[in-house]
């Protein structure tokens, strides 16, 4: 069986619509319906269309992928074009995530538009994860500590760029720089531009403006590949007490000039 066959019969199932409610929807013929549910023609490119507008599923996906595997179809649009895919689960219903390796990070820019480039990275189960998009990054250096070079961090996906909250860890994916993980500050309202800060104060924070924002995904959780040292765990300790204060103290400051 076709995934085109399969996916408008599973997409008829979420509506709750019988083959000739389906029909009358599109303005197709009932018996357009049941032959392309069979097998027994395939859809033009017309009648996909129709159902790509009709479901805001873009056609590639209806023709290439298997929508059974999908728990929801609540595609996010980025823009016109960019698609992302749905949360897709395992056998046992339960959620996966997509991983982005580290060695082949550097491509994710050319990447993430491309479903099938997505549907090959390599998926794992994280049960307590909250509801939404999740992926697993890679971290690079030492700008965030104390996540270390080679840890993982979780992040959900991020529609409205006007909601970033300020203080808050995120993946940032840019046209110039790839991923980066920064701490970022809201200055959308001010001057249409992000301010990421790096923990590590070595280095400086800068401002990117935010058309050149491809994606961003908020912190979740992190998962670190190595262990802590004695002093490295202290050192975390005490950047992490700083980084809170100075939330903190940001946030005293906008209520002090209000």
């Amino acid at each position: 069986m076709k995934p085109i066959q399969s996916n408008i019969k599973h997409l008829r199932g979420l509506k709750g619509f019988s083959q000739e409610r389906f029909a009358d929807e599109l303005g197709w013929t009932r018996s357009m319906v049941g032959s392309y549910e069979e097998g027994r023609s395939e859809p033009p490119i017309d009648r996909l269309v129709e159902l790509s507008n009709y479901f805001n599923i873009p056609i590639d996906i209806l023709v290439k992928n298997d929508l059974r595997l999908a728990k929801d179809t609540s595609f996010i649009a980025i823009g016109n074009k960019r698609v992302l895919f749905p949360i897709t689960v395992n056998e046992q219903n339960e959620d996966l995530i997509e991983i982005i390796p580290a060695q082949a990070s550097a491509g994710y820019l050319s990447g993430y538009d491309d479903p099938e480039y997505i549907e090959q990275l390599q998926k794992i189960k994280l049960p307590f994860l909250p509801t939404g998009t999740h992926r697993a990054f890679p971290i690079k250096g030492d700008s965030m500590l104390p996540v270390k070079d080679g840890a993982f961090v979780v992040a959900k996906f991020v529609e409205d760029f006007k909601s970033v909250k300020n203080g808050r860890t995120y993946i940032v994916l840019t046209k110039n720089d790839g991923l980066v993980y920064k701490r970022i500050y809201n200055q959308v309202e001010k001057n249409n531009t992000l301010l990421l800060s790096s923990d590590n104060k070595a280095y400086q924070a800068y401002e990117i403006p935010i058309e050149n924002v491809l994606e961003l995904w908020e912190f979740t959780c992190c998962i670190n590949t190595q262990e802590y040292k004695e002093d490295e765990l202290k050192l975390s300790s005490i950047l992490s007490m700083f980084n809170e204060l100075k939330v903190e103290l940001e946030a005293f400051k906008l209520k002090v000039n209000v």
